[in-house]
Protein backbone atom coordinates (compact mmCIF):
# COMPACT_ATOMS: atom_id res chain seq x y z
CA UNK A 1 0.00 0.00 0.00
CA UNK A 2 1.38 3.15 -0.79
CA UNK A 3 1.28 6.06 1.78
CA UNK A 4 2.62 8.98 0.21
CA UNK A 5 0.52 12.22 0.48
CA UNK A 6 1.53 13.22 -3.09
CA UNK A 7 1.24 10.88 -6.20
CA UNK A 8 3.01 9.84 -8.15
CA UNK A 9 5.63 8.90 -5.56
CA UNK A 10 7.68 5.31 -6.17
CA UNK A 11 9.49 3.94 -3.52
CA UNK A 12 13.13 4.75 -3.21
CA UNK A 13 15.83 1.87 -2.16
CA UNK A 14 16.26 2.45 1.72
CA UNK A 15 18.72 0.76 4.19
CA UNK A 16 17.68 -2.50 5.00
CA UNK A 17 15.60 -3.33 1.70
CA UNK A 18 14.91 -6.68 0.57
CA UNK A 19 16.05 -7.77 -3.18
CA UNK A 20 16.85 -11.24 -4.86
CA UNK A 21 20.15 -12.00 -3.04
CA UNK A 22 18.46 -10.95 0.33
CA UNK A 23 16.31 -13.44 0.02
CA UNK A 24 18.55 -16.18 -1.31
CA UNK A 25 20.74 -15.69 1.65
CA UNK A 26 17.66 -15.85 4.09
CA UNK A 27 16.68 -18.95 2.23
CA UNK A 28 20.10 -20.56 2.72
CA UNK A 29 19.99 -19.74 6.12
CA UNK A 30 16.85 -21.46 6.15
CA UNK A 31 17.82 -24.21 4.67
CA UNK A 32 21.19 -24.49 7.70
CA UNK A 33 18.46 -23.59 10.36
CA UNK A 34 15.99 -26.21 9.45
CA UNK A 35 19.21 -29.18 8.86
CA UNK A 36 20.47 -27.50 12.71
CA UNK A 37 16.81 -27.93 13.73
CA UNK A 38 16.46 -31.36 12.62
CA UNK A 39 19.77 -32.56 13.59
CA UNK A 40 18.71 -31.02 17.32
CA UNK A 41 15.63 -33.21 17.34
CA UNK A 42 17.58 -36.14 16.45
CA UNK A 43 20.28 -35.04 18.81
CA UNK A 44 17.37 -34.37 21.24
CA UNK A 45 15.45 -38.17 21.14
CA UNK A 46 18.92 -39.57 21.58
CA UNK A 47 19.75 -37.34 24.69
CA UNK A 48 15.71 -38.69 25.42
CA UNK A 49 16.40 -42.38 25.00
CA UNK A 50 20.24 -41.75 26.61
CA UNK A 51 18.13 -40.04 29.46
CA UNK A 52 15.37 -42.94 29.53
CA UNK A 53 18.03 -45.15 29.81
CA UNK A 54 20.05 -43.68 32.46
CA UNK A 55 16.96 -43.53 34.59
CA UNK A 56 15.78 -46.50 34.30
CA UNK A 57 19.55 -47.93 35.04
CA UNK A 58 19.63 -45.50 38.06
CA UNK A 59 16.50 -46.77 39.37
CA UNK A 60 15.67 -45.21 42.86
CA UNK A 61 19.02 -44.09 43.67
CA UNK A 62 20.07 -40.64 44.91
CA UNK A 63 21.54 -38.09 42.93
CA UNK A 64 24.16 -37.68 45.92
CA UNK A 65 24.69 -41.77 45.80
CA UNK A 66 25.16 -41.53 41.78
CA UNK A 67 28.05 -38.01 42.31
CA UNK A 68 29.74 -40.61 44.56
CA UNK A 69 29.99 -43.30 42.37
CA UNK A 70 30.73 -40.95 39.15
CA UNK A 71 33.52 -39.50 41.15
CA UNK A 72 34.95 -43.05 41.74
CA UNK A 73 34.26 -44.05 38.16
CA UNK A 74 36.24 -41.10 36.98
CA UNK A 75 39.09 -42.14 39.41
CA UNK A 76 39.01 -45.55 37.85
CA UNK A 77 39.26 -43.72 34.43
CA UNK A 78 41.99 -41.93 35.61
CA UNK A 79 43.98 -45.18 36.59
CA UNK A 80 42.59 -46.46 33.67
CA UNK A 81 44.37 -43.98 31.12
CA UNK A 82 47.68 -43.97 33.34
CA UNK A 83 47.39 -47.75 32.57
CA UNK A 84 46.69 -47.09 28.97
CA UNK A 85 50.32 -44.72 28.34
CA UNK A 86 51.74 -47.88 26.85
CA UNK A 87 49.20 -48.67 24.14
CA UNK A 88 50.57 -46.95 21.60
CA UNK A 89 53.66 -49.32 22.00
CA UNK A 90 50.85 -52.33 22.27
CA UNK A 91 49.00 -51.57 19.26
CA UNK A 92 52.38 -51.57 17.38
CA UNK A 93 53.33 -54.96 18.52
CA UNK A 94 49.75 -56.26 18.11
CA UNK A 95 49.74 -54.59 13.84
CA UNK A 96 53.34 -56.23 13.95
CA UNK A 97 51.53 -59.69 15.14
CA UNK A 98 48.32 -59.14 12.82
CA UNK A 99 50.24 -58.34 10.14
CA UNK A 100 52.58 -61.45 10.45
CA UNK A 101 49.32 -63.71 11.31
CA UNK A 102 47.69 -62.46 7.47
CA UNK A 103 51.39 -63.70 5.98
CA UNK A 104 50.97 -67.09 8.01
CA UNK A 105 47.13 -67.39 6.73
CA UNK A 106 48.49 -66.88 3.06
CA UNK A 107 50.51 -69.36 3.65
CA UNK A 108 48.95 -71.57 4.67
CA UNK A 109 46.18 -70.95 1.95
CA UNK A 110 49.04 -71.75 -0.54
CA UNK A 111 49.77 -74.17 1.00
CA UNK A 112 46.10 -75.70 0.83
CA UNK A 113 45.93 -74.73 -2.87
CA UNK A 114 49.34 -76.73 -3.55
CA UNK A 115 47.85 -79.92 -1.26
CA UNK A 116 44.54 -79.30 -3.24
CA UNK A 117 46.56 -80.21 -6.58
CA UNK A 118 48.80 -82.79 -5.11
CA UNK A 119 45.58 -84.71 -4.17
CA UNK A 120 44.14 -84.29 -7.55
CA UNK A 121 47.07 -85.22 -9.53
CA UNK A 122 46.84 -88.33 -6.61
CA UNK A 123 43.47 -88.97 -7.51
CA UNK A 124 43.98 -89.11 -11.65
CA UNK A 125 47.57 -91.39 -11.28
CA UNK A 126 45.45 -93.46 -9.04
CA UNK A 127 42.89 -93.53 -11.83
CA UNK A 128 45.31 -94.19 -13.97
CA UNK A 129 46.84 -96.77 -12.64
CA UNK A 130 43.30 -98.23 -11.86
CA UNK A 131 43.20 -98.22 -15.22
CA UNK A 132 46.29 -99.33 -16.42
CA UNK A 133 45.75 -102.59 -13.89
CA UNK A 134 42.35 -103.30 -15.38
CA UNK A 135 43.73 -103.14 -18.80
CA UNK A 136 46.49 -105.39 -18.09
CA UNK A 137 44.14 -107.91 -16.28
CA UNK A 138 42.15 -108.28 -19.53
CA UNK A 139 45.36 -108.23 -21.06
CA UNK A 140 46.54 -111.41 -19.15
CA UNK A 141 43.68 -113.30 -19.43
CA UNK A 142 43.25 -116.98 -17.76
CA UNK A 143 47.34 -116.25 -17.62
CA UNK A 144 49.95 -116.22 -14.58
CA UNK A 145 51.57 -112.94 -16.33
CA UNK A 146 51.25 -111.16 -19.73
CA UNK A 147 54.34 -112.55 -20.90
CA UNK A 148 53.00 -115.89 -20.63
CA UNK A 149 49.57 -114.71 -22.36
CA UNK A 150 51.93 -113.50 -25.05
CA UNK A 151 53.79 -116.06 -25.42
CA UNK A 152 49.93 -118.19 -25.34
CA UNK A 153 49.01 -116.09 -28.00
CA UNK A 154 52.26 -116.33 -30.59
CA UNK A 155 52.12 -120.12 -30.05
CA UNK A 156 48.21 -119.75 -31.18
CA UNK A 157 49.17 -117.53 -33.54
CA UNK A 158 51.87 -120.08 -35.05
CA UNK A 159 49.54 -122.67 -35.12
CA UNK A 160 46.48 -120.41 -36.60
CA UNK A 161 49.54 -119.97 -39.10
CA UNK A 162 49.93 -123.37 -39.69
CA UNK A 163 46.36 -124.54 -40.01
CA UNK A 164 46.10 -121.43 -42.25
CA UNK A 165 48.91 -123.04 -44.66
CA UNK A 166 47.49 -126.87 -44.58
CA UNK A 167 44.16 -125.43 -45.60
CA UNK A 168 45.76 -123.65 -48.47
CA UNK A 169 47.93 -126.46 -49.64
CA UNK A 170 44.55 -128.79 -49.03
CA UNK A 171 42.43 -126.21 -51.00
CA UNK A 172 44.96 -126.56 -53.85
CA UNK A 173 45.39 -130.31 -53.68
CA UNK A 174 41.68 -130.45 -53.96
CA UNK A 175 41.45 -128.49 -56.40
CA UNK A 176 44.13 -130.64 -58.64
CA UNK A 177 42.42 -133.52 -58.00
CA UNK A 178 39.56 -131.95 -58.98
CA UNK A 179 40.92 -130.72 -62.66
CA UNK A 180 42.25 -134.47 -62.65
CA UNK A 181 39.22 -135.87 -62.27
CA UNK A 182 37.72 -133.58 -64.99
CA UNK A 183 40.01 -134.55 -67.10
CA UNK A 184 39.88 -138.31 -66.76
CA UNK A 185 36.33 -137.68 -66.99
CA UNK A 186 36.74 -136.23 -70.08
CA UNK A 187 39.29 -138.36 -71.65
CA UNK A 188 37.15 -141.86 -70.45
CA UNK A 189 34.34 -140.04 -72.35
CA UNK A 190 36.05 -139.32 -75.34
CA UNK A 191 37.35 -142.76 -75.39
CA UNK A 192 33.94 -143.89 -75.36
CA UNK A 193 33.06 -144.66 -71.64
CA UNK A 194 30.54 -142.87 -69.53
CA UNK A 195 32.24 -143.10 -66.42
CA UNK A 196 36.00 -143.27 -65.42
CA UNK A 197 35.43 -146.42 -63.82
CA UNK A 198 33.89 -148.15 -66.60
CA UNK A 199 37.59 -147.44 -68.76
CA UNK A 200 39.28 -148.43 -65.79
CA UNK A 201 37.34 -151.77 -65.73
CA UNK A 202 37.85 -152.01 -69.97
CA UNK A 203 41.28 -152.12 -69.30
CA UNK A 204 42.51 -156.25 -70.71
CA UNK A 205 45.13 -159.03 -69.17
CA UNK A 206 46.98 -161.00 -71.60
CA UNK A 207 44.41 -163.58 -72.31
CA UNK A 208 41.46 -160.91 -72.29
CA UNK A 209 44.33 -159.55 -74.91
CA UNK A 210 45.11 -162.77 -77.11
CA UNK A 211 41.51 -162.93 -77.61
CA UNK A 212 40.76 -160.04 -78.57
CA UNK A 213 43.51 -160.49 -81.00
CA UNK A 214 41.81 -163.51 -81.97
CA UNK A 215 38.64 -161.61 -82.84
CA UNK A 216 40.68 -158.95 -84.58
CA UNK A 217 41.88 -161.75 -86.98
CA UNK A 218 38.32 -163.16 -87.28
CA UNK A 219 36.74 -159.53 -88.27
CA UNK A 220 39.41 -159.24 -90.64
CA UNK A 221 38.71 -162.45 -92.15
CA UNK A 222 34.94 -161.71 -92.03
CA UNK A 223 35.94 -158.11 -93.35
CA UNK A 224 37.60 -159.59 -96.51
CA UNK A 225 34.83 -162.01 -96.80
CA UNK A 226 32.56 -158.58 -96.31
CA UNK A 227 34.97 -156.64 -99.53
CA UNK A 228 34.36 -159.84 -101.45
CA UNK A 229 30.54 -159.09 -101.38
CA UNK A 230 30.90 -155.47 -101.29
CA UNK A 231 31.49 -156.32 -105.01
CA UNK A 232 28.92 -157.87 -106.21
CA UNK A 233 26.26 -155.74 -107.89
CA UNK A 234 23.57 -155.63 -105.13
CA UNK A 235 25.80 -154.55 -102.41
CA UNK A 236 27.24 -151.73 -105.23
CA UNK A 237 23.73 -150.66 -105.99
CA UNK A 238 23.01 -150.50 -101.90
CA UNK A 239 25.70 -148.26 -101.86
CA UNK A 240 24.15 -145.66 -103.70
CA UNK A 241 21.68 -144.40 -101.24
CA UNK A 242 21.94 -141.83 -98.90
CA UNK A 243 24.85 -141.77 -96.30
CA UNK A 244 23.89 -141.59 -92.48
CA UNK A 245 24.64 -138.08 -91.14
CA UNK A 246 27.31 -138.44 -88.38
CA UNK A 247 28.38 -134.56 -88.51
CA UNK A 248 24.75 -134.26 -86.37
CA UNK A 249 25.09 -136.97 -84.60
CA UNK A 250 28.84 -136.21 -83.54
CA UNK A 251 27.35 -132.50 -82.91
CA UNK A 252 24.51 -133.63 -80.42
CA UNK A 253 26.84 -135.92 -78.80
CA UNK A 254 28.95 -133.26 -78.67
CA UNK A 255 26.72 -130.78 -77.00
CA UNK A 256 25.33 -133.43 -74.60
CA UNK A 257 28.94 -133.53 -73.60
CA UNK A 258 29.08 -129.27 -73.06
CA UNK A 259 25.99 -129.68 -71.01
CA UNK A 260 27.12 -132.43 -69.10
CA UNK A 261 29.92 -130.10 -68.20
CA UNK A 262 28.41 -127.74 -67.21
CA UNK A 263 25.63 -129.06 -64.80
CA UNK A 264 28.80 -130.45 -63.27
CA UNK A 265 30.39 -127.14 -62.43
CA UNK A 266 26.92 -125.65 -61.74
CA UNK A 267 26.50 -128.58 -58.79
CA UNK A 268 30.25 -127.94 -57.63
CA UNK A 269 29.44 -123.97 -57.46
CA UNK A 270 26.38 -124.63 -55.52
CA UNK A 271 28.20 -126.83 -53.15
CA UNK A 272 30.96 -123.90 -52.49
CA UNK A 273 27.96 -121.33 -51.98
CA UNK A 274 26.00 -123.59 -49.38
CA UNK A 275 29.60 -124.05 -47.55
CA UNK A 276 29.98 -120.70 -47.69
CA UNK A 277 26.54 -119.57 -46.39
CA UNK A 278 27.09 -122.14 -43.65
CA UNK A 279 30.00 -120.51 -42.80
CA UNK A 280 27.93 -117.01 -41.97
CA UNK A 281 25.05 -118.35 -40.97
CA UNK A 282 27.23 -119.64 -37.92
CA UNK A 283 28.85 -116.36 -38.20
CA UNK A 284 25.47 -114.39 -37.85
CA UNK A 285 24.62 -116.42 -35.14
CA UNK A 286 27.71 -116.11 -33.22
CA UNK A 287 27.67 -112.56 -33.56
CA UNK A 288 23.80 -112.29 -32.46
CA UNK A 289 24.51 -114.23 -29.38
CA UNK A 290 27.60 -111.32 -28.96
CA UNK A 291 25.07 -108.69 -29.25
CA UNK A 292 22.08 -109.78 -26.76
CA UNK A 293 24.28 -108.21 -23.54
CA UNK A 294 24.92 -105.09 -25.85
CA UNK A 295 21.06 -104.91 -26.42
CA UNK A 296 21.08 -105.50 -22.77
CA UNK A 297 22.91 -103.11 -21.54
CA UNK A 298 21.68 -100.21 -23.95
CA UNK A 299 18.23 -101.14 -22.66
CA UNK A 300 19.20 -100.33 -18.94
CA UNK A 301 21.17 -97.38 -20.00
CA UNK A 302 18.43 -96.02 -22.16
CA UNK A 303 15.84 -96.68 -18.89
CA UNK A 304 18.12 -95.31 -16.50
CA UNK A 305 18.67 -92.13 -19.22
CA UNK A 306 14.64 -91.63 -19.24
CA UNK A 307 14.47 -91.53 -15.97
CA UNK A 308 16.91 -89.46 -15.75
CA UNK A 309 15.33 -86.92 -18.15
CA UNK A 310 11.79 -87.08 -16.76
CA UNK A 311 10.25 -88.82 -19.71
CA UNK A 312 10.32 -92.52 -18.75
CA UNK A 313 6.82 -94.20 -17.66
CA UNK A 314 8.62 -95.03 -14.47
CA UNK A 315 8.89 -91.12 -13.67
CA UNK A 316 5.64 -90.75 -12.47
CA UNK A 317 6.01 -87.00 -11.43
CA UNK A 318 8.06 -86.55 -14.86
CA UNK A 319 11.04 -84.89 -12.63
CA UNK A 320 14.28 -84.67 -14.51
CA UNK A 321 16.98 -85.52 -12.48
CA UNK A 322 18.46 -81.68 -11.89
CA UNK A 323 14.97 -81.23 -10.05
CA UNK A 324 15.25 -83.98 -7.83
CA UNK A 325 18.42 -82.32 -6.62
CA UNK A 326 17.60 -78.75 -6.64
CA UNK A 327 14.25 -80.21 -5.13
CA UNK A 328 16.87 -81.52 -1.96
CA UNK A 329 18.21 -78.21 -1.96
CA UNK A 330 15.09 -76.07 -1.44
CA UNK A 331 14.27 -78.49 0.95
CA UNK A 332 17.14 -77.25 3.50
CA UNK A 333 15.91 -73.06 1.91
CA UNK A 334 12.32 -73.97 3.27
CA UNK A 335 13.29 -75.24 6.26
CA UNK A 336 15.57 -72.65 7.03
CA UNK A 337 13.34 -70.10 5.58
CA UNK A 338 10.26 -71.21 8.02
CA UNK A 339 12.55 -70.30 11.66
CA UNK A 340 11.78 -66.53 10.31
CA UNK A 341 9.10 -66.83 8.69
CA UNK A 342 7.31 -68.35 11.67
CA UNK A 343 8.92 -64.96 13.48
CA UNK A 344 7.24 -62.86 11.06
CA UNK A 345 3.78 -64.39 11.04
CA UNK A 346 3.71 -64.77 14.89
CA UNK A 347 3.86 -68.29 14.26
CA UNK A 348 1.12 -68.52 11.77
CA UNK A 349 3.04 -69.53 8.53
CA UNK A 350 5.54 -72.69 7.87
CA UNK A 351 7.01 -72.91 4.18
CA UNK A 352 7.11 -76.49 3.17
CA UNK A 353 8.67 -77.69 -0.30
CA UNK A 354 6.11 -79.47 -3.07
CA UNK A 355 6.80 -82.05 -6.22
CA UNK A 356 3.21 -81.93 -6.98
CA UNK A 357 2.39 -82.16 -10.95
CA UNK A 358 1.12 -78.92 -12.17
CA UNK A 359 -1.08 -79.36 -14.34
CA UNK A 360 0.47 -81.58 -17.27
CA UNK A 361 3.87 -80.41 -16.45
CA UNK A 362 6.62 -81.52 -14.68
CA UNK A 363 7.65 -81.20 -10.74
CA UNK A 364 9.99 -81.05 -8.26
CA UNK A 365 10.15 -77.41 -7.44
CA UNK A 366 6.94 -76.07 -5.71
CA UNK A 367 6.67 -74.63 -2.46
CA UNK A 368 3.27 -74.40 -0.34
CA UNK A 369 2.85 -72.53 3.07
CA UNK A 370 0.87 -74.51 5.68
CA UNK A 371 -1.60 -71.56 7.46
CA UNK A 372 -1.42 -72.83 11.27
CA UNK A 373 -4.71 -71.02 11.81
CA UNK A 374 -6.50 -72.70 9.31
CA UNK A 375 -4.26 -76.08 9.80
CA UNK A 376 -4.14 -76.46 5.70
CA UNK A 377 -2.08 -76.38 3.43
CA UNK A 378 -2.01 -73.95 0.63
CA UNK A 379 0.02 -72.37 -2.41
CA UNK A 380 2.06 -69.61 -1.72
CA UNK A 381 -0.10 -67.47 -4.66
CA UNK A 382 -3.06 -67.46 -2.25
CA UNK A 383 -0.67 -64.85 0.26
CA UNK A 384 -1.39 -60.91 0.51
CA UNK A 385 0.98 -58.25 -0.86
CA UNK A 386 2.82 -57.63 3.09
CA UNK A 387 2.77 -61.83 3.39
CA UNK A 388 4.27 -62.33 0.19
CA UNK A 389 6.43 -59.88 0.89
CA UNK A 390 8.10 -60.90 4.02
CA UNK A 391 7.79 -64.68 2.82
CA UNK A 392 9.50 -63.80 -0.01
CA UNK A 393 12.50 -62.18 2.43
CA UNK A 394 12.32 -65.31 4.81
CA UNK A 395 13.21 -67.09 1.36
CA UNK A 396 16.21 -64.91 0.93
CA UNK A 397 17.24 -65.32 4.70
CA UNK A 398 17.43 -69.38 4.54
CA UNK A 399 19.17 -69.08 0.96
CA UNK A 400 22.09 -67.04 2.56
CA UNK A 401 22.43 -69.42 5.41
CA UNK A 402 22.52 -72.39 3.31
CA UNK A 403 24.91 -70.89 0.92
CA UNK A 404 26.93 -70.48 4.08
CA UNK A 405 26.96 -73.55 5.19
CA UNK A 406 27.72 -75.13 1.27
CA UNK A 407 30.32 -72.82 0.97
CA UNK A 408 32.63 -74.18 3.70
CA UNK A 409 31.69 -70.89 5.78
CA UNK A 410 32.15 -67.95 3.91
CA UNK A 411 29.56 -65.85 5.15
CA UNK A 412 26.98 -63.48 3.36
CA UNK A 413 28.06 -60.26 5.28
CA UNK A 414 25.51 -57.74 3.42
CA UNK A 415 21.82 -57.74 2.68
CA UNK A 416 19.84 -55.14 1.12
CA UNK A 417 16.28 -54.68 0.69
CA UNK A 418 14.36 -52.56 -1.69
CA UNK A 419 10.84 -51.47 -0.75
CA UNK A 420 8.19 -54.05 0.55
CA UNK A 421 7.46 -52.40 3.75
CA UNK A 422 4.51 -49.82 3.02
CA UNK A 423 2.32 -53.22 2.38
CA UNK A 424 3.23 -54.43 6.34
CA UNK A 425 0.96 -53.14 9.57
CA UNK A 426 2.43 -51.99 12.92
CA UNK A 427 3.21 -55.99 14.11
CA UNK A 428 4.20 -57.65 11.02
CA UNK A 429 6.76 -54.60 10.81
CA UNK A 430 7.70 -54.67 14.09
CA UNK A 431 8.65 -58.62 13.91
CA UNK A 432 10.44 -58.21 10.53
CA UNK A 433 12.53 -55.49 11.81
CA UNK A 434 13.30 -57.48 14.87
CA UNK A 435 14.41 -60.64 12.66
CA UNK A 436 16.75 -57.90 10.49
CA UNK A 437 17.86 -56.70 14.26
CA UNK A 438 18.90 -60.20 14.89
CA UNK A 439 20.73 -60.58 11.19
CA UNK A 440 22.69 -57.39 12.81
CA UNK A 441 23.51 -58.60 16.05
CA UNK A 442 25.42 -61.56 14.60
CA UNK A 443 27.85 -58.82 12.66
CA UNK A 444 25.72 -58.71 9.25
CA UNK A 445 24.71 -55.49 7.62
CA UNK A 446 21.19 -54.68 6.71
CA UNK A 447 20.19 -52.11 4.27
CA UNK A 448 16.72 -50.96 3.72
CA UNK A 449 15.66 -48.90 0.74
CA UNK A 450 12.21 -47.84 1.59
CA UNK A 451 9.71 -44.44 1.29
CA UNK A 452 7.88 -45.60 4.41
CA UNK A 453 7.81 -42.76 6.93
CA UNK A 454 7.36 -44.64 10.09
CA UNK A 455 11.06 -46.26 9.38
CA UNK A 456 12.72 -43.12 10.04
CA UNK A 457 12.37 -43.49 13.74
CA UNK A 458 12.78 -47.13 14.10
CA UNK A 459 16.22 -47.08 12.24
CA UNK A 460 19.25 -44.58 13.63
CA UNK A 461 21.67 -44.58 10.75
CA UNK A 462 20.45 -43.24 7.83
CA UNK A 463 20.89 -41.89 4.17
CA UNK A 464 18.66 -39.53 2.97
CA UNK A 465 18.28 -38.06 -0.63
CA UNK A 466 17.13 -34.93 -0.22
CA UNK A 467 15.67 -32.90 -3.71
CA UNK A 468 16.43 -29.79 -4.88
CA UNK A 469 16.73 -26.80 -7.00
CA UNK A 470 20.07 -28.00 -8.21
CA UNK A 471 19.46 -32.00 -7.67
CA UNK A 472 19.44 -34.44 -5.40
CA UNK A 473 21.89 -34.33 -2.08
CA UNK A 474 22.77 -37.44 0.29
CA UNK A 475 22.70 -36.38 3.91
CA UNK A 476 23.63 -38.92 6.34
CA UNK A 477 21.82 -38.93 9.57
CA UNK A 478 22.49 -40.53 12.64
CA UNK A 479 25.47 -42.76 13.78
CA UNK A 480 26.85 -45.39 11.88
Amino acid sequence: MCGATEHPAPARRIAGHVDREAEERALAAYQVADERRADAERRLGTVREALAAATAEAGDASTARLAEEAEELERRYARARASASGLHTAQEVLRQAEHEREQRIAARQQAAVRAASRAGNRERLESERTALEEELTRARGNADSVAARAAQLERRAVRLTEAADTARVAEDTAQRLKDADARLADAAFRAGFDTPREAAAALLDDAAHRELQRRLDAWDSEEAAVRAVLTEADTAAAAQQPPADLAAAEHTAADAGRRLRDASSARDAAARRCAELDRLSAHAATSVRRLAPLREEHGRVARLATLAAGTSADNERRMRLESYVLAARLEQVAAAATARLQRMSSGRYTLVHSDDRTGRGRSGLGLHVVDAWTGRERDTATLSGGETFFASLALALGLADVVTDEAGGVRLDTLFIDEGFGSLDDQTLDEVLDVLDSLRERDRSVGIVSHVADLRRRIHAQLEVVKGRSGSVLRQRGTG
